[in-house]
């Protein structure tokens, strides 16, 4: 099997990098470029924005901030890239960093450059060549968990990442911050997301533990083998990475990962989720907890806690739109996703079923 690999488009309007000074740039701090740059955009993101760069045949991939980016503490590149210079060296899926620019001259905005990982990534449309057996799509998820529960265990110590780790409560910290975070993008009134916002106050459970979080985990953040779908070969976005309580990470995966039934939230989804051998949610959990020991018995908090956490990323994005910060018609009628996530947070603290 020969699954086509995500591929660039166009750069959208208004987000086209000044090609001069970024190749003066690129060529006195990466060694051995040498050739034209070429810039293309993977567009399928919400966030940060990320751009494939071609110098003479070698391929290189930039991310850089969302223009017009209201919340201070997220998009922080310098952090991005120093997490990845960690965790390159002992986890390879992790994209090897080969600069980090604080000019802002050179592109209005930090930015950090990696090496490319070529690879599928699995959206909404099942890519060309991709066999979706169900034998095939049982082990695409299986390595997702697999490789989830793998990450949970790195001894992130050693690679010298102890210090991302606050005191404290990190689930009272997240619970607590994400409703900050939605009062300073807040453009509506969302019945519905209040309400969430008063049941995750009042049942938010102690920390399970404390390990490596990646905080994005999903398939369109993984890189798979072209050759076979069933091996991961990279984990990009490591922008929220962290220390904190690992089923909080588990439960932004579920967030994430959506089933037959559930119907269209205007989020990206998998194709996966339409096809025989997909795992449900509850099997994503159950397999995690065979392979981790974690006691995954308060799923519903976790679940419903990363459905408002997603609504949240939607709002602020949506709030860029509304201030007129992005010119992404994509993000015209997130209002409208920001209240379907709420709604399947209350139906699932209405069924208790995940």
């Amino acid at each position: 099997m020969d699954v086509k690999i995500d591929s660039p488009k166009a750069v959208r309007e208004g987000e086209l990098p000044d090609l001069a000074r970024l190749e003066t740039y690129l060529k006195g701090a990466i060694p051995g470029l040498d050739g034209p740059l070429e810039v293309a955009q993977f567009p399928s993101g919400f966030s940060n924005l990320t751009y494939l760069l071609t110098v003479g045949g070698r391929e290189l991939v930039l991310r850089r901030p969302p223009f017009g980016s209201k919340v201070k503490s997220a998009h922080d590149m310098g952090r991005e890239h120093k997490v990845l210079s960690a965790l390159h060296p002992i986890y390879p899926a992790a994209p090897k960093p080969l600069a980090l620019c604080e000019d802002m001259e050179v592109m209005g905005a930090k930015f950090y450059v990696m090496e490319r990982i070529r690879g599928a990534i699995l959206r909404g449309v099942k890519p060309e060549g991709f066999d979706a057996s169900a034998g095939t799509v049982r082990g695409c998820c299986e390595a997702f968990v697999k490789n989830l529960a793998a990450l949970h265990g790195l001894d992130y110590e050693a690679a010298g990442l102890g210090g991302l780790r606050r005191e404290g409560s990190y689930v009272e910290r997240q619970v607590k911050g994400w409703i900050k975070r939605y009062g300073g993008s807040q453009t509506d009134d969302v019945a519905v997301i209040d309400r969430v916002m008063k049941w995750l106050k009042a049942n938010y459970p102690e920390d399970s533990g404390a390990t490596l979080v990646h905080n994005d985990y999903k398939f369109d953040n993984v890189v798979l083998d072209v050759h076979d779908p069933t091996k991961i070969i990279g984990v990009l976005d490591w922008e929220m990475c962290t220390i904190g309580d690992p089923l909080m990470d588990l439960g932004t995966t579920l967030g994430y990962w959506i089933e037959k039934d559930d119907g269209d939230l205007g989020v990206i989804q998998c194709f996966l989720s339409n096809e025989p051998g997909v795992l449900s949610r509850r099997e994503v959990a159950t397999l995690y907890a065979e392979l981790t020991g974690r006691d995954i018995s308060n799923l519903q908090f976790y679940y419903v806690f990363a459905l408002f956490k997603l609504a949240v990323i939607v709002q602020q994005i949506y709030y860029r739109y509304k201030q007129g910060l992005t010119k992404d018609e994509r993000f015209a009628l997130l209002i409208h996703v920001v209240e379907g996530l709420g709604n399947r947070a209350v139906a699932c603290l209405e069924s208790g079923t995940v």
